[in-house]
């Protein structure tokens, strides 16, 4: 197998996530069994057309799940038609047939890698047996195929589309919360400078006028007050729409990604040093690079049975690791890379989905706070992300 094969295998399903259900839905599954009816009431020469009549009949209900499972739904009507096809040696000639393509179009509409890969595999093999029970004209042929490669295309035309068009959105939002971010800093910034300036007048009077010192207390709580209530109004817009308003983690939480799962490998979480004396935007910031780690390694290591986190803290710093006993992916999954990630085997870098940013993602998250993250193949093979967030770097 290629890479390019192995890519699409792993693809995920279509982003964003189809609806559960539509108007459409209950349309179609009302429809469909009427023309079928109709069209074997009047078409006298097709055989065998009440029997496919009823298969779409009962059929037609499939189209409400095409979202969800649409390569369950796909199998489901491949494996009935094609047993009908198959016991009337004979192609269904009914024109309501056409129903099989929605099943197909749902497929590579929404359906993952897997289900792409095996719907088009399923569509091969059902013309195939229908071409040995019924030996057709070349033109049927590439007929049929042409039909089941434009439908497919036409599905995958709609999603690419769609995901260029969510980046878009995507894009725009992080661009008005970036310009929200610099209006923050400017109004923190701005009230931060009046309340400094109110407590050095304070101090300038405390000893000659006691009463003006209340005042500027005063004026400085009720600042501070203004001050923080426009943050919150500020980060609220920050948030995204799903985002709760959540404690923030620190190093003690890390131990929450332990898991002892039999169907995924054993989380071991080994913590050492002061926690205490870390701060709490640094210690976040480690407990988000070993969260993308693990999931990185979960997903990502080849047979790995054990992933181990170790979290050190001294005198220069916190040191993170995350190491896993598991093989390399076997091709490039995460292609968009920087160049000055390591060369693994293969070209091989692995990528990060919780978050989205991979490799780089964590890079800059260290990078943020003045420390470095690597990433690559441990010695006698594994995987390992390694992190310093030095000090230095985060009282600077």
């Amino acid at each position: 197998m290629t890479s390019p094969v192995l890519a699409l295998w792993d693809a995920p399903a279509a982003v964003p996530a189809p609806p559960r259900r539509v108007w459409r839905d209950g349309v179609l599954v009302g429809v469909i069994p009427v023309l079928a009816v109709f069209e074997a009431s009047v078409r006298v020469d097709v055989p065998w057309r009440w029997l496919w009549a009823v298969v779409l009949t009962v059929l037609a209900p499939t189209l409400l799940w095409r979202r969800s499972h649409p390569f369950t739904m796909l199998a489901i009507a491949f494996a009935v038609g094609t047993t009908v096809g198959l016991a009337t040696a004979g192609d269904p000639q009914l024109y309501t047939t056409a129903y099989f393509l929605i099943l197909l179009y749902a497929v590579f509409r929404w359906g993952s890698g897997r289900a792409m890969i095996g719907g088009g595999v399923l569509m091969g093999i059902g013309m195939l047996l229908t071409f040995l029970a019924t030996p057709p004209q070349v033109a049927d042929v590439i007929g049929g195929m042409a039909v089941a490669v434009m439908t497919a295309t036409l599905g995958l035309a709609v999603r690419w589309r769609r995901r260029a068009r969510t980046r878009e959105l995507e894009q725009v939002r992080l661009l008005e919360r970036e310009q929200l971010a610099r209006d923050l800093h400017d109004t923190v910034a701005h009230h931060v400078s009046a309340i400094a300036i109110q407590a050095q007048a304070g101090s300038a009077v405390a000893a000659t006028d006691p009463g003006a010192t209340v005042q500027v207390l005063q004026a400085i709580e009720a600042e501070a007050t203004r001050t923080l209530r426009e943050m919150r109004a500020m980060v609220g817009v920050l948030r995204g729409p799903g985002d709760a308003l959540a404690p923030t983690p620190g190093l003690a939480d890390i131990r929450a990604l332990e898991t002892t799962d039999a169907a995924t490998p054993a989380v071991v979480v080994r913590l050492g040093g002061d926690l205490d004396s870390v701060p709490q935007a640094v210690a976040a910031a480690v407990f988000r690079i070993a969260q993308e780690a693990v999931t990185n390694a979960r997903r990502h290591a080849r047979d790995a049975s054990r992933i181990e986190v170790g979290v050190e803290v001294d005198a220069e710093g916190v040191q993170l690791e995350v190491r896993d006993d598991g093989g390399a992916a076997a091709g490039p999954t995460r292609p968009e890379a920087p160049r000055s990630a390591p060369a693994l085997r293969g070209g091989d870098v692995r990528s990060i989905p919780s978050s989205g940013y991979g490799i780089t993602g964590m890079r800059e998250r260290a990078a943020l706070l003045g420390g470095t993250c690597e990433a690559g193949p441990a010695l006698g093979g594994g995987w390992v992300v390694a992190a310093k967030l030095p000090r230095a770097g985060w009282t600077a």
